[in-house]
């Protein structure tokens, strides 16, 4: 693991055990907490140290709150669901620093856990203050750091008090996305294939970069792929298009040639003539062969695409998906990320979806269960895939 501890290997009996977690989980009108999964996947490390005797103290952030004590996003509800999880009580502290917070924490038992209020209640926290990276080393004996979600922002409960804590190691979730996101895609059985959408080519510029070292074919889909359409010379109506990026696009075609990866963009488009975000509702659909009329929209890849992109995604012994392939949200625009999303679960391959929309989709899909891995982090998914250092990780190295 590159010089970073696992949790396994360090000793916890009995000591003040400091887990940076993601619980940055949306919350309902009532204030409950509307989606479990990023609570479910810190179970495995807080049962672990439990087990082992150590005194838990959990931490994250929640929303963005901007340095302000904000109600709706108090982590309250998430000690609730978590208590009910673990089936014991847990103690939540309404700070994560200070006098009151050392106090509770010495006090505690074996076995038992306090949750700290919000990380981002204090702006000292994004700003990987000093300071404030000293007051939060100064609840733990041991550092644990299980939120992927966050491994790409240098703060200071992610990289500042890491230096102040003696011993240090990464939880069971963040191992995992490594051995996925690094190991497997680093060395993958192939033939590898990449799936990746979403609306920007700017965005995975360097990940598409990066991949075509890596990958024997990469799939594109969603709004991305109408800026390499206008690359090669085709028109794309009034769909979502970084025209800035045209270049850019034919430089990457260019080098997926040279370097003999089958770069794939859609032979069909789904196109609508209005479309309202907010009321998720499209008008009329028609199905593009090539290049899209004025007026419209493309909003989904075609039927003939998702046919040639499932045969490659059966063909594959290692499939990996970032960024939705059409507007999923809308049910009418979903059918082509979902239809990819069931190619996927029929795969007898190694299938890894990285973070984000891709993984609501994945679950939009009722397919998630038979996915090999979902990555719990957006950015810091794609930064991993980039071969970009994490200062989350780095942090870490002894």
């Amino acid at each position: 693991m590159n010089g970073v501890k696992l949790i396994k290997d360090v000793a916890v009996e009995g000591k003040r055990v400091f887990v940076r977690v993601d619980f940055n989980v949306p919350l309902d009108a009532q204030g409950n907490v509307s989606d479990e999964t990023r609570i479910v996947a810190a179970l495995p490390t807080i049962q672990f140290l439990l087990e082992r005797g150590a005194k838990v103290i959990l931490a994250s952030h929640l929303g963005r709150p901007k340095g302000q004590v904000v109600a709706k996003y108090s982590l309250r509800p998430v000690a609730q669901t978590l208590a009910t999880k673990l089936n014991q009580p847990i103690l939540f502290l309404e700070d994560c620093i200070g006098a009151v917070v050392e106090e509770a924490v010495q006090a505690m038992a074996e076995n038992s856990i306090v949750l700290l209020e919000n990380l981002r209640f204090h702006t000292e926290e994004e700003a990987n203050d000093l300071e404030f990276s000293k007051s939060l080393a100064r609840l733990a004996d041991v550092y644990v750091n299980d939120a992927f979600g966050t491994a790409h922002r240098a703060h200071a409960s992610t990289v500042g008090m890491v230096a102040f804590v003696p011993q240090k190691a990464v939880g069971f979730l963040i191992e995992k996305e490594l051995q996925y996101l690094e190991q497997k895609v680093g060395h993958p059985d192939r033939p590898f294939c990449v799936i990746l959408g979403g609306a920007k080519v700017s965005d995975k510029i360097h990940v598409i970069d990066a991949l075509l070292n890596k990958a024997d074919r990469i799939l594109i889909g969603g709004a991305m792929a109408y800026t390499f359409a206008l690359a090669q010379g085709q028109t794309v109506g009034s769909s979502l298009v970084e025209r800035d990026k045209v270049e850019l696009a034919l430089q990457l075609l260019q080098k997926a040639k040279s370097n003999e990866v089958a770069l794939c963009l859609p032979v069909d488009t789904v196109a609508t003539d209005k479309m309202d975000r907010e009321r998720r509702t499209l008008g009329t659909l028609k199905t593009f062969h090539g290049s899209i009329d004025e007026g419209w929209e493309g909003v989904d890849i075609g039927p003939k695409t998702t046919e040639i992109y499932t045969k490659f995604i059966h063909e594959a012994k290692t499939i990996l998906w970032n960024g939705p392939l059409g507007v999923f949200e809308i049910e009418a625009s979903a059918a082509g990320s979902i239809k990819i999303a069931q190619a996927m679960a029929a795969s007898t391959g190694t299938t890894i979806v990285g973070g984000g929309d891709c993984v609501k989709a994945i679950h939009q899909s009722g397919c998630a269960q038979q996915i090999s891995f979902l990555s719990t982090g957006g950015g810091a998914s794609l930064k991993l895939l980039e071969g970009k250092a994490l200062p989350g990780l780095e942090a870490l190295k002894q």
